[in-house]
Order: C-alpha cells, then sequence, then structure tokens
C-alpha cells in the first residue's frame, strides 16, 4: 500500500527546483532499482550515465526540445543501450555469471552457445531494438524507486538520440542513447500540473482476465 501510495503522489514533473540537491544515497538507490532489474537473459544490455557536466547538460536540452528538467534537475540519467550483440559481450556476461557462481553448468554454456549462434548474426539494427527494450525494463524500475524515495521524475523521450549520442560520445562507446530521467524535487508554483488529478483508465478497461 506504501508504494501505492507514493505511485499514486509521483507524476512527470515539469518544474524542478533547481536548488534542491537530490541526497546521493538516495540517487545511488534508484540506480541499484535499475541495477538490478531483470533483462533478457541476464545480459543486461545497457548502461545508465549520470551526466553532471553543466555545459554537457545545457547541450542536452539544446535538443531536448528546451525541457529545462535537464538542467534544472538534481541528476541526469541518460539510459543507453548496446548498438549490438556481440560475442565479446555476450560471453563477457556468461563468464561474469560463472565467476558469480562459482561454477560453470552444461546447461547454461550451452544456452551460451544458441546465443552466440544466433544473436550476434541478427544485425546491428534488430540488436540495438532488442537491447534498448531492455534498457526501458531498468528504467521502469528506476521510476519506481524515485516515487519511493519520494524524488520527482520526468521520464523523457523528447530528445534528438543522435545528437545526445554525439555530446555523450556514446557510439564511440558502442552505446545508443534510449531514454533519458532527470531526478530532483517539484518546484510546485511554477509547475502547472503538479496539482492536476492523476488520470488512468479504469481497472476494467486495463486488465483483461482470461481463464
Amino acid at each position: 500500500m506504501e508504494l501505492l501510495n507514493k505511485l499514486q503522489w509521483r507524476y512527470a514533473t515539469k518544474a524542478m527546483d533547481p536548488t534542491r540537491p537530490v541526497a546521493q544515497d538516495k540517487v545511488d538507490r534508484i540506480i541499484e532499482a535499475a541495477r538490478l532489474a531483470p533483462t533478457s537473459s541476464g545480459l543486461q544490455p545497457y548502461e545508465i550515465l549520470v551526466v553532471k557536466n553543466p555545459a554537457l547538460r545545457a547541450q542536452i536540452r539544446e535538443v531536448a526540445w528546451n525541457q529545462a528538467q535537464v538542467t534544472d534537475a538534481s541528476h541526469l540519467l541518460v539510459f543507453a543501450a548496446w548498438d549490438d550483440y556481440t560475442p565479446e559481450r555476450i560471453n563477457h556476461m556468461f563468464d561474469l555469471t560463472n565467476e558469480v557462481r562459482g561454477f560453470r553448468n552444461e546447461g547454461w554454456e550451452a544456452y551460451r552457445q544458441q546465443l552466440l549462434s544466433t544473436y550476434p548474426g541478427r544485425g546491428a539494427q534488430v540488436n540495438f531494438e532488442h537491447a534498448a527494450r531492455q534498457a526501458y525494463i531498468g528504467f521502469g524500475a528506476a521510476v519506481i524507486a524515485a516515487a519511493f524515495e519520494q524524488v520527482d521524475a520526468t521520464p523523457m523521450e523528447g530528445f534528438d538520440p543522435a545528437a545526445v549520442d554525439a555530446i555523450l560520445n556514446l557510439r564511440e562507446q558502442h552505446l545508443r542513447s534510449v531514454v533519458m530521467l532527470p531526478l530532483g524535487y517539484r518546484q510546485a508554483d511554477q509547475d502547472w500540473l503538479v496539482n492536476l488529478p492523476k488520470v488512468r483508465r479504469p481497472l476494467e478497461q486495463f486488465v483483461t482476465e482470461v481463464n
């Protein structure tokens, strides 16, 4: 019930208070929630960039429809997906699993070979789109964690991904930007949305039970 109350409290904050920083421990827990989120085959094919540099954030704002949250928020998280599934990336995650668990499993190794024989050959664009969908799972976890921490957040797709990639040199890192999440605290007297009721379809229009 507490979590649902906080999800009712959250909204896509339109005006952030640039004078109120978010405590680092809260940011750490929000990022950790994204890190712990599930991903297909456990590959975790995305990274989170915490953009602190004011000049870079000003540049990003210019290619994000001048949305003030980009610069006014305490922290700006950019979720960037792998540009492709390569054998090196797949092997790294399988090797990491073996290292953490301390043993090798025959079925797990067979699954590794299955991915190695299929994923790289699908093409970079197909693989990026798959990786981007995984990034959204972590992004959703971060949004929920922010609400739990009572930190305001603004899910943001309204930006030019190619331009953000260039500003943050993501292509050189074999990453592509997917979605951004400014974190901060609402400036209620400047935010037209703050007191409006949350609008969601009623449950009976949203859920269908299939028996």
